[in-house]
């Protein structure tokens, strides 16, 4: 059996790892990994075929070259190796996670530090098990901080992530009700999310946190906080100027006298936590305030996220990635303060929440008759049973059939629903 001690050596030279048979760049190490549908195992010399110089593989029969190395369990090596590796790399690396927000804090962070550092970050959202394992094997020598997502749907998934990590610095942005059916309740959100917390006390390490939130307030007890917040009071705070369509914001900061501003390219005033995150994390880690507004300007949101679309037809606000009740009302609301002739809602189920699926949709459905929008309309069977008047469709097919009978011009409308209901499959038709 190779140790990961042994299997380091051989990373030090060949540090492309992949997981994928179909992606094996030359000098690469392929690791073989399995699912309900796939086992790495059956393509370990395909992937020397293709131009790795070593695969790594848990079955003995797969071992049918020299190149190819026999562990007890691929995807503990790759988290193991990967544990190794960051161990070797003395550098700070921020843990990131939370129920909503977390990928645009972290997108925003990552824009303001490399403004000052060369910088390792999460790309997409490669923050599972297996996702945050490949972001560490991608430290080199010439990184200077890491900033790693974590996301979690069952409980225990943080700590076993942070172990990997070996974060120095923590944000949550948040807890809420998502992925309740994995959790079993909020309280179990807060539990698992709070876990990046445990491990930052237990290390001594810091936390970025926002002091308005009740919920992270009462888990941070013990560890050195740098704080941020959305009222006057604390070393940093910061406001909406205004949000039409994109959030313009001004901070206030203990480190100068100066009121600083910043223009973004985020849809909704509910980034303005995420904003001030960056910010904060920004200036403990002496990112200049001109450098931090450039940083805020410059990113654009991506992957179905807040995205503003001008088509021939509709102005559309897309935020289609995902949802649950806490960002599903924050998006509403934002939605209706939002300044437009004609507004329309299309709104897909909120997955994953369990026993609590049928109440809070119910809740959603509630909250939207209280609002009056010119056209709303729902999409997943979730919704049949929530007593709403709105049309309801089955799946973002049969609303296409629906689109191409009866077309909606001259609306501003927002998108938003859990990435399973594929409601970016709309754009076309609106």
């Amino acid at each position: 059996m190779t140790t990961i001690t042994e299997l380091y050596e051989i990373y030090k030279k060949h540090t492309t790892v992949t997981t994928d048979s179909r992606n094996c760049p030359v000098g690469s190490l392929f690791i073989a990994l399995k699912g309900d549908n796939f086992n790495g195992n059956h393509f370990a010399k395909q992937a020397l075929d293709l131009g790795s110089s070593f695969a790594v593989v848990d079955e003995a029969d797969a071992v049918t070259d020299e190149r190819i190395l026999l562990v007890d369990d691929c995807l503990k090596t790759l988290q193991g190796l990967a544990a190794y590796h960051r161990k070797q790399c003395n550098i700070p690396v921020i843990g990131i996670t939370g129920t909503n927000g977390k990928t645009t804090t972290k997108e925003l962070m990552a824009s303001v530090l490399s403004k000052k550092y060369n910088l390792l970050y999460t790309q997409g959202n490669l923050n599972n098990h297996i996702g945050v394992p490949l972001t560490l094997l991608r430290l080199k020598p010439e990184h200077e901080i890491a900033v790693i997502e974590m996301g979690a749907n069952h409980p225990g998934e943080i700590k076993e992530l942070v172990e990997i990590t070996d974060p120095d610095f923590g944000l949550i942005t948040n807890v809420g009700k998502a992925h309740l059916e994995g959790f079993g309740s909020f309280e179990g959100v807060i539990r698992t999310k709070g876990e990046l917390y445990d491990y930052i006390r237990t290390k001594g390490g810091k936390i970025f946190i926002n002091m308005e939130n009740p919920y992270l307030r009462s888990i941070a007890k013990g560890i050195d906080e740098i704080k941020y917040a959305t009222k006057a009071g604390y070393p940093l705070w910061g406001e909406t100027i205004s949000c039409s369509p994109f959030l313009k914001l001004r901070w206030f900061s203990d480190y100068d006298s100066h009121v600083h501003e910043a223009q973004t390219n985020l849809i909704g005033s509910y980034n303005l936590e995420n904003a001030l995150a960056a910010v904060c994390v920004g200036m403990h880690f002496g990112v200049s305030t001109d450098q931090i507004a450039v940083a805020l300007q410059e990113y654009v949101p991506s992957n179905n996220r807040s995205q503003l679309k001008q088509t021939e037809q509709n102005t559309l606000i897309i935020d289609a990635y995902n949802a649950n009740p806490t960002s599903m009302s924050a998006a509403i609301q934002n939605f209706e303060q939002y300044e437009a002739p004609r507004k329309a809602v299309i709104l897909g189920s909120m997955k994953e929440l369990g026993e609590l699926s049928e109440e809070e949709h119910k809740r959603l459905a509630f909250h939207l008759a209280e609002i009056s929008f010119d056209r709303v309309f729902l999409i997943g069977s979730e919704f049949k049973d929530a007593g709403s008047d709105y049309p309801v469709f089955d799946s973002a097919e049969k609303f296409i059939a629906y689109l191409e009978e009866q077309p909606i011009q001259g609306y501003t409308i927002l998108i938003k629903g859990s990435r399973g209901n594929q409601l970016e499959s709309l754009v076309p038709y609106l």
